[in-house]
């Protein structure tokens, strides 16, 4: 099948039967085969796995080279919501093309993402009709806090891991994030790695697969 979202796929090995699915999205000016590097640590824990890394619908206009799931060379807030909402409408159709392709629900996809990644999954996790397992979010933020609050229709559990020196997302986003969640009844685990700026340590990379197992356990 051909998905609306060009895409690194990585399938379990020995044709192992998929039973769940990771989705990563990556950050600005980044693409899939970026993110999909995550896969090399967690794939050996999770057999049964398939890992679905899209390249964002709209190439980033500082790195020609990369993708972007909004623009960010216009910081006015009401652009990048409207951008921002373009790109879930995109990724929702994809979803559904990977739900329909490998026979999955939403309580067996974990939506992940780094940066940008991050602030998309939030929002296709919490506005979505039905809760997907979880979404496992690395060094991002909440959009737009008045808008999701307005279209959040379910609850999914969250996971976001933040580096403390972080100079491109301050990790005070992660803060303010979980006061959100936490006022909106939504589970939240936060982590705070210290002397780590902005990308994926091991450390990161570590907790979040311990809290994907147990999410994925539990269903």
């Amino acid at each position: 099948m051909t998905f609306c979202l060009d895409t690194t796929i990585i399938k379990p090995e020995d044709k192992k039967k998929i039973e769940n699915a990771i989705v990563l999205l990556h950050g600005y000016g980044g693409d899939g085969k970026d993110i999909s590097m995550l896969s090399l640590n967690w794939k050996r824990h999770l057999p049964n796995t398939i890992f679905i890394c899209p390249n964002g619908h709209e190439h980033c206009s500082i790195n020609p080279s990369g993708f972007q799931w909004f623009d960010l060379t216009n910081d006015d807030p009401k652009y990048i919501l409207e951008q921002s909402i373009k790109a879930e409408n995109k990724l929702n159709e994809f979803i559904e093309e990977v739900k329909n392709e490998f026979n999955l629900e939403n309580d067996k996809i974990c939506l992940s993402g780094f940066s940008q990644g991050c602030m998309m999954s939030i929002n296709l996790g919490l506005t979505s009709k039905k809760k997907f397992n979880c979404v496992v979010g690395f060094s991002g933020k909440i959009i737009n806090q008045d808008n999701l609050k307005s279209r959040k229709q379910i609850s999914t559990d969250i996971l976001l891991i933040h580096g403390d020196s972080d100079q491109v997302v301050s990790p005070n986003f992660m803060l303010e994030a979980k006061d959100f969640f936490i006022r909106n009844n939504i589970e939240i685990e936060t982590h705070l790695i210290k002397n780590c700026d902005h990308h994926i340590p091991i450390e990161a990379s570590s907790i979040a697969l311990n809290y994907i197992l147990k999410k994925f356990n539990s269903f």
